[in-house]
């Protein structure tokens, strides 16, 4: 295996530790400090941490990246506006698990934009995804509480933020458009924050959860932004997805030791089924087919003629 294949696994691997811890840091931050305002430092810091490193790259900005970014920007604000909300009324585990959906909907959400019909790995995933989601999300009376069927909602705007992301990204600078999208959930989270939460009096949030919104500005964020781009740059597909896909596990592994999540044998069935779902979706399960090797030919010397 090369050396920068193995590097680029090893940021991808990285990336998705980083980003499952960020449930259960996200989670403690929540019971400080209101959602938007969470939001709003989050992306502000990361917004002027990716601007001071790129500074170059903002004297290409124009109309055109202007617009894109405000679409990504207001997609990837509303998934997380979502998921947040959903965050605070049910467990870290759980919000990871139901938040790895949006991998099952892109090849949907595709095939009503672009016309590519999904084909039978996207069927039986979609299918696997739905039992895993009910086992994982409905309780014995078979209803679903408000957090997990916001986390579902969140879903379908991190899908359609790929499918956004997927078509501007052909035509431009990704770093920019990433550094514009940022500033417009700046933005948003910003606007909303001083229209529906008051702000929190500085003495009153602790310490640690000061500690946390900046884990989550230079780690969780940007950090890890930056890992998953040079990783997808240096590997398979394929590879990659099944990698990234590994954040909703780690997001379950860090709340159970810290003690907010109780794993019962149905929970953990379901876990199971919605990872396999997404492993179905992303990699066609290629990993699996045996390569074709070339033909042994053997060539002969006429000596004896």
């Amino acid at each position: 295996m090369p050396k920068t294949d193995t590097i680029a696994k090893l940021a991808l691997l990285l990336a998705t530790i980083i980003w499952g811890s960020s449930f259960i840091i996200m989670k403690d931050a929540l019971d400080n400090i209101g959602t938007f305002f969470l939001l709003a430092v989050r992306f502000i810091g990361a917004f002027l941490l990716l601007a001071i490193v790129f500074w170059k790259k903002m004297k290409k900005i124009n109309g055109e990246v202007i617009k894109a970014g405000f679409v990504m920007g207001t997609a990837l604000i509303t998934a997380y506006i979502t998921q947040t909300f959903g965050l605070a009324e049910t467990t870290p585990g759980k919000n990871a698990f139901l938040t790895a959906g949006y991998c099952i909907l892109v090849p949907f959400l595709y095939w009503f934009t672009a016309g590519r019909r999904p084909d039978r790995y996207n069927i039986s995933a979609a299918l696997l995804c739905i039992a895993g989601i009910g086992l994982v999300a409905l309780d014995d009376n078979l209803t679903m509480g408000r957090g997990d069927m916001l986390t579902l909602v969140c879903c379908v705007f991190y899908a359609l933020h790929i499918i956004v992301s997927a078509r501007y990204t052909q035509t431009m600078d990704v770093m920019l458009l990433t550094i514009l999208q940022f500033f417009f959930a700046a933005l948003w989270s910003s606007v909303l924050c001083l229209i529906f939460e008051p702000l929190p009096s500085l003495d009153g949030v602790p310490a640690y959860t000061w500690f946390s919104l900046a884990y989550l500005c230079l780690f969780a964020t940007a950090g890890a932004l930056g890992l998953q781009t040079y990783g997808l740059k240096y590997t398979t597909p394929s590879a990659g997805a099944l990698l990234l896909s590994l954040e909703s596990v780690f997001g379950v592994i860090f709340s159970v030791l810290a003690g907010a999540e109780a794993v019962t044998p149905r929970l953990l069935l379901g876990f199971v089924v919605i990872f396999v779902a997404i492993v179905v979706s992303e990699t066609k399960l290629e990993f699996l087919q045996k390569k074709k090797r070339p033909p042994n030919y053997q060539v002969r010397l006429n000596a004896d003629k």
